[in-house]
């Protein structure tokens, strides 16, 4: 028994999720400019739904082995997230030592971590996948992942052999599996960040690009065609308000060759220990018929406990005549004209399990 009870302690597995969900009101859905009521099935005010298992074995001499798995949803019919995955979020087991980790499989890469900080809007209906919609997905397939943290430094670094193998549609799938013997650099990606942290703020410099396959999406259709982004960030703290900032630049060279930067400001204060306010202001140009979009959104949470919360938001985007994104991210709309204007307000909780 006591060797039974040793062995079952080596290794710590833990279920967790998180459920969020509301009723959100969108102006301006379809091309006779009518408003529609509905639950979003991607995203909600605070971050997408999901739930998964993690766990880690101590192997001594400060070696670790951990692993998650994780699943994405939608709460208003259950749809699975991610382009239909089973664990569309997270599949992978990682290696970890005083020198850092090493982890292998579907996983977050680098660009997550030069925008976490910053972006205090995060994952949001109204966030910057608005704008960007890889922002809110920054997963990569087949990959070879880095994480180290050395004094005030972190180092990510991220390979993949073949980026993303679902083709069942929207911005999570990009129809790239790559790893062919006839083309070896098909579908690879390479994404680095370099982060400074101090407790009064931090910076982050980062590169991400990636490269094209047969019938990729996004006009990337054979591996010379690129689609690249440099990024800075940071964030600044002023006792408990937060400041952050970021700029994004995209280069693509595909079908359509396209140039364009991404700029954003916010900024998150706790009015008590249950309400906090948060506030982003982002601004999209594009090479692409001159397109400008400028995106406005403010949340207010209010922590019910440690668990559950419940929140408002709202959000406007301004389309200039060579634009026609929604202001909803998480969920596409239909008829959208170039140069209308979109707002948004959404009503919710959020339940961690």
């Amino acid at each position: 028994m006591a060797v039974a009870s040793s062995g079952a302690c080596a290794q710590n597995v833990q279920l967790y999720g998180a459920m969020d969900t509301g009723l959100e009101y969108v102006t301006h859905a379809n091309a006779a400019g009518n408003g529609v009521l509905r639950m979003p099935n991607v995203t909600g005010g605070l971050m997408a739904s999901r739930w998964g298992l993690r766990g880690q074995e101590d192997l001594g001499d400060g070696l670790k082995v951990s692993f998650a798995l994780e699943s994405g949803f939608g709460t208003d019919s259950g749809v699975q997230g991610q382009g239909g995955r089973l664990f569309g979020r997270q599949a992978w087991v990682a290696l970890g030592s005083r020198l850092g980790q090493l982890t292998f499989g579907r996983q977050y890469n680098a660009t997550l971590f030069a925008i976490g900080d910053s972006d205090v809007m995060g994952p949001a209906v109204y966030g910057l996948g608005s704008l960007d919609n890889y922002i809110p997905n920054t997963r990569s397939d087949n990959a070879i992942g880095y994480r180290g943290t050395y004094d005030k430094f972190t180092t990510v670094l991220t390979y993949s052999l073949g980026r993303d193998v679902s083709a069942a549609g929207g911005p999570a799938a990009t129809n790239c599996p790559g790893e062919r013997a006839d083309d070896r650099k098909a579908c690879r990606q390479v994404a680095g960040t370099l982060k400074y942290d101090t407790r009064g703020g931090g910076v982050a410099v980062g590169y991400d690009q990636f490269r094209g396959g047969p019938n990729a999406a996004g006009g990337l259709t054979d591996s010379d065609r690129t689609d690249t982004r440099h990024l800075l960030t940071g964030y600044v703290k002023f006792g408990q308000l937060k400041l952050g900032a970021g700029w994004i630049a995209r280069t693509t060279r595909a079908a359509v060759k396209s140039d364009s930067d991404l700029y954003y400001l916010g900024a998150s204060y706790p009015l008590t220990a249950a309400w906090t306010l948060d506030a982003e202001i982002a601004r999209l140009r594009s090479s692409i018929d001159n397109g400008k979009s400028t995106l406005a959104a403010a949340r207010a949470t209010y922590a019910i406990s440690k668990r559950t919360a419940v929140y408002g938001l709202a959000g406007f985007i301004d389309n200039n005549a060579g634009a026609n994104l929604s202001v909803s991210g998480g969920q596409a709309l239909s008829g959208l004209s170039y140069g209308v204007n979109q707002a948004g307000v959404m009503a919710g909780m959020r339940h961690l399990f």
